[in-house]
């Protein structure tokens, strides 16, 4: 890839760095070409929030509503149709690394629409859809973590469709939707699928955590509460590796394993600091270790390659100290599943309120590329 800069030296550490954001007009402009290529960027996320971002400030999709508007389209076929173009072509973008990876990295997610996040079916057949119209072998569809998700993960896993699995906030939750994907694997190996060529990460989210834990702290206002402030997060998901470790040392990951499987790796989500107060690479830095994924936001990213000092591994070593640390954050009165229940829910809503900006401003360009053509 590129010299010895911060995010090669992350790389080298075993951390694959994917972008947390997709446009069209970062596709044409080569801006996302130019970060495959010099910022060691292997693979990207998308989300409601991030499409409905980038429609609104959409004149690079002008031509693409235009031919829909004109082709009589609703706007639930034009956001699909938006949004699986854009996901497709990334995928071709990162086919290269796709191949030299062998499929590990060079990944692009897709999500299933946020309003089926209790509905395991409707989003089975939405992951199956989605599949077969971006139709690149490095596509991956993301789908929420919640309960009606665990059996959409075994489901669509079992069809041999590649799956990122998002807004992981607990490590009881990590648990289930890792036991969730072996269930997957195993009814995709009794069906004859290959495999090796099903890929699956966990997306635990790290800096939501700190957010809603230091909000509660500050109210408390004791100084052990406020020593406590802005490490909740990084303890979680430390935490959250060694569920990982586990999980695929058993003897049932292993056999998966040895008949072709992949693991399920963990992916740092939400790793964009809220607190201006904190170091700015904080997520990055402090949570390395091999066979990770780091989904960064471009900011982020960028303060990494400026002054990130990057260790061998963060990790390693730390169970004992995050573990005590969460239970002082209990003996303050703060419940750790009241907290991770409400960011999974806080999580889905605010995607659905983004997937209706995202159907609102397509809405209005379907009907101006449609005035626009009756003049």
């Amino acid at each position: 890839m590129t010299e010895n800069t911060p995010l090669a030296q992350l790389s080298a550490a075993g951390v694959s760095i994917w972008l947390d954001d997709l446009s069209r007009q970062r596709i044409v402009s080569g801006g996302l070409q130019e970060l495959i290529d010099s910022k060691n960027v292997v693979g990207v996320t998308t989300n409601p929030t991030i499409f409905a971002t980038a429609l609104s400030k959409g004149e690079s999709y002008a031509d693409q509503v235009s031919e829909l508007a004109t082709s009589g389209a609703d706007v639930h076929t034009a956001v699909f149709e938006i949004t699986t173009h854009d996901v497709a072509t990334a995928s071709d973008m990162f086919r290269p690394v796709y191949d030299a990876t062998n499929g590990v990295d060079g990944r692009v997610s897709i999500e299933v629409e946020p309003g089926l996040a209790n509905d395991a079916e409707g989003t089975v057949a939405q992951a199956k859809q989605l599949w077969a119209k971006v139709d690149r072998p490095n596509a991956m569809i993301k789908i929420p973590a919640t309960i009606a998700g665990l059996t959409a993960i075994t489901e669509t896993i079992a069809a041999g469709i590649s799956v990122n699995v998002t807004l992981i906030f607990s490590l009881e939750r990590h648990r289930e939707v890792i036991n969730a994907y072996l269930a997957g694997l195993e009814k995709a190996k009794a069906a004859g699928i290959d495999l090796s060529t099903i890929q699956s990460v966990a997306s635990f989210f790290v800096s939501r955590v700190d957010t809603e834990i230091d909000k509660r702290l500050t109210a408390i206002g004791t100084e052990e509460a406020l020593a406590l402030k802005s490490k909740a997060g990084i303890a979680n998901a430390r935490l959250a590796y060694q569920v990982y470790e586990q999980a695929f040392a058993t003897e049932r990951a292993k056999n998966l394993l040895a008949a072709g499987a992949n693991k399920q790796r963990p992916l740092w989500a939400s790793t964009g600091v809220k607190d201006p107060s904190l170091p700015d690479t904080l997520y990055v830095t402090e949570l390395v270790a091999p066979e990770i994924v780091n989904t960064m936001p471009e900011k982020t990213m960028l303060a990494t390659l400026d002054h990130g000092e990057i260790p061998q591994n963060s990790i390693a070593g730390t169970y004992d100290e995050s573990n005590k640390l969460l239970d002082a954050i209990a003996a303050q009165g703060i419940s750790y599943d009241e907290v991770t229940q409400q960011l999974e829910e806080e999580g889905v809503s605010k995607f659905i309120v983004s997937w209706n900006e995202l159907l609102d401003t397509v809405t209005a360009a379907l009907e101006g590329a449609g005035a626009k053509a009756a003049r």
